[in-house]
C-alpha cells in the first residue's frame, strides 16, 4: 500500500504516518508545516516517509504528493471551531476547496481509498444529550469548522467518485501526547492549566462531548486502510469509544483528583452550545475497532510528561492550532 497522508505532521497526522511505517507501508507526507513541525517531519523522514512541503490547495504539491498513490488520508485542514472563525476565508479555501481539488486529482489518477478526517462536532446541540447519537443520527453543526465538514461528507458520500472509494471518520474530541503537540484541546488544556498552578476558567461544564486518544485515532486510521474496501466504501464511522463521554464537569474532577490541587471557576459564555453524547458501537461491530485508552490514563500520561519537561515550554504559541506562519521549532514528544 502507498499511501498519501495530508497534514501528515500535525498533532494526528505524524502519529497515523509512524504506525502506517510500522505497519510496513509506504507513506508519503504532504503538509505545509505552518506550526513549525520541521523538526518532526525531518524525524518522520529518517524513519522513512517521503515528505512533500506544500499546500493543499498547490495543483504541483498535490500531483508531487499522489504520485503512484493507492490511498489517501485526507488530515490536511484548518482544524478547529477557534482557528476556522478566525480566519473565514482561509478555511473555506482550505477546507472545502482544497479538499475538492484533492478529491479530483486522486480519483483521476486511479487512487483506490480517500479517508476524510470529520469531526463529531458535526452532531452540534442534540435536543437529548444524554442519549448516544450514531452515525444515522441528525447532524446539526453549529460551528463553521463543523458545517465545513457535513458539506465535504455530503458531497463524498452523495456524488460519483470512480473507483476512488471515500470514507468519513467523526473523530472525538482528540487528547494525549503526540510528537507535534497541542494544548489547544480540553484534556491537554486543562490539565497542563491546572498543573502549573494557573485558574481555570471552564464555561459549558455540563455540556457532553466524547474523547479519544490520539494514539488510538490513529490505529483506527490504520486499521479502516487494511479492512476489505468495499466493507468500508461510502461509510461513516464515530472514532471513539462509547463509555468516553464526559462532562467538563467529569474532566475537572478527574485532573485536580490526580494532581491533588487546583482552582477552578464556572463561567457563562452562549458562544459554544455544542451538547451531544455519541455512540461508537459501528466501529466495534463492523471492523471489531474500540480505542484502548480511556482519558484518566492520557491525563496521567499529561501530567508525567509535564513533570518530565518533555513539551518543553507548554504554553509555547507552537502548541495551538491558532498559530500560523513559522513559530519556532516544538520539541516533539518521543
Amino acid at each position: 500500500m502507498r499511501v498519501a497522508v495530508t497534514g501528515g505532521a500535525g498533532y494526528l497526522g505524524a502519529l497515523v504516518v509512524k504506525e502506517l511505517l510500522a505497519r510496513g507501508q509506504d507513506v508519503t507526507v504532504l503538509d505545509s508545516l505552518i506550526h513549525g513541525q520541521v523538526e518532526v517531519a525531518d524525524r518522520l523522514a529518517l524513519e522513512g516517509a517521503r515528505i512533500v512541503e506544500g499546500d493543499v490547495r498547490d495543483p504541483g504539491a498535490r500531483a508531487e504528493a499522489l504520485t503512484g498513490a493507492t490511498s489517501v488520508v485526507h488530515l490536511g485542514a484548518i482544524v478547529g471551531d477557534p482557528a476556522c472563525a478566525r480566519d473565514p476565508e482561509l478555511a473555506e479555501s482550505v477546507n472545502i476547496e482544497g479538499t475538492r481539488a484533492l478529491v479530483t486529482d486522486a480519483r483521476a489518477r486511479g487512487t483506490e481509498r480517500f479517508l476524510f478526517a470529520s469531526t463529531c462536532s458535526n452532531y452540534g446541540r442534540m435536543s437529548d444529550p444524554t442519549v448516544p447519537v450514531d452515525e444515522t443520527g441528525d447532524l446539526a453543526p453549529v460551528s463553521l469548522y463543523a458545517e465545513q465538514k457535513v458539506g465535504i461528507e455530503r458531497w463524498l458520500l452523495g456524488g460519483d467518485h470512480g473507483t476512488l472509494a471515500p470514507t468519513c471518520l467523526r473523530f472525538a474530541t482528540l487528547y494525549g501526547a503526540a510528537p507535534r503537540m497541542r494544548f489547544d484541546l480540553t484534556v491537554n488544556e486543562f490539565t497542563r492549566d491546572l498543573w502549573a498552578g494557573r485558574q481555570l476558567e471552564v464555561f459549558g461544564e455540563r455540556f457532553w462531548r466524547p474523547y479519544v486518544h490520539v494514539a488510538d485515532a490513529a490505529r483506527v486510521v490504520c486499521s479502516v486502510l487494511e479492512a476489505d474496501r468495499e466493507s468500508v466504501r461510502g461509510q461513516v464511522f464515530n472514532v471513539g469509544r462509547s463509555d468516553e463521554n464526559y462532562r467538563k464537569l467529569d474532566l475537572v474532577e478527574m485532573i485536580t483528583t490526580r494532581l491533588g490541587r487546583g482552582e477552578v471557576s464556572y463561567v457563562h459564555r452562549a458562544e459554544d452550545p455544542r451538547d451531544y453524547k455519541v455512540g461508537f458501537e459501528k466501529l466495534v461491530d463492523r471492523l471489531g475497532l474500540r480505542p484502548r485508552s480511556r482519558v484518566p490514563e492520557g491525563i496521567d500520561e499529561i501530567i508525567t510528561r509535564l513533570e518530565q519537561g518533555r513539551f518543553g515550554d507548554p504554553f509555547h504559541p507552537r502548541h495551538s492550532n491558532l498559530t500560523s506562519g513559522r513559530v519556532a521549532e516544538a520539541t516533539p514528544v518521543s
